[in-house]
């Protein structure tokens, strides 16, 4: 199994700590979308949209790290992570997959590029408009995580899920999006205890190397 990403983004980064907590072998091919390289032939090949992450395992290709996200998880469903058995409890993971994707992501990826990626890749100040509206659908959605995560340690209750992973990993880059977490304390907590498992750990430790190098 393979895995294509750029390891200091939060989406690559979701799918990787995935992988290490679920104690999957994978090797991983770094994009460095500071350089372009998602625009490769290969990788347009491999996802006509030009993202990442993308898994390769044996001819089987998936995008969208969310679905990747379902995909390691079903790969040891013994560890939880998804709980394949009981559709309810299934649809309640796979209902905050999608809130990420429609709500909780949008306002965070406004701030990391805003604050972020413009400044790694030289494109100038923040644009305060864009800011502005970032800051609001972060304020919104991080309203709804906050009262849901000050009645319980996780996501889905005191289970650990891959609802954590995809709405854990912005949290990756919050210092450097300026995230407006003053008034989040629950967040902060759910985001010490994401940061304390050892798969977390582990991750962040192998990314260092090839974020420095980038």
């Amino acid at each position: 199994m393979k895995i294509y990403g750029f390891p200091m983004s939060p989406r690559t980064f979701k799918v990787l700590v995935a992988a290490n907590h679920l104690g999957l072998d994978y090797t991983f091919e770094m994009v460095d979308l500071t350089k372009g390289e998602q625009l490769q032939p290969k990788i347009v090949a491999l996802n006509p949209d030009h993202r990442v992450p993308i898994l390769e395992d044996g001819g089987y290709v998936l995008w969208e790290s969310n679905a990747i996200l379902q995909y390691l998880a079903a790969k040891r469903p013994e560890a939880g992570l998804l709980p394949l058995r009981d559709i309810k409890a299934e649809l309640d993971v796979l209902r905050w997959l999608y809130w990420d994707c429609a709500h909780w992501d949008v306002g965070c990826s406004v701030l990391i590029f805003e604050n972020l990626v413009k400044s790694i890749v030289g494109m100038g100040d923040p644009d305060p408009v864009e800011v502005e509206h970032g800051t609001k659908l972060f304020a919104r959605s991080a309203d709804v995580l906050e009262k849901h995560l000050a009645k319980q340690r996780f996501i889905n209750g005191e289970r650990l899920t891959i609802a954590d992973f995809a709405l854990g990993s912005p949290l990756l880059v919050a210092e450097g999006a300026h995230y407006p977490l003053e008034n989040y304390p629950a967040i902060r907590r759910w985001h010490g205890d994401l940061s304390a498992l050892p798969a977390w750990q582990r991750t962040i430790a192998a990314t260092q190397p090839a974020a420095s190098a980038a």
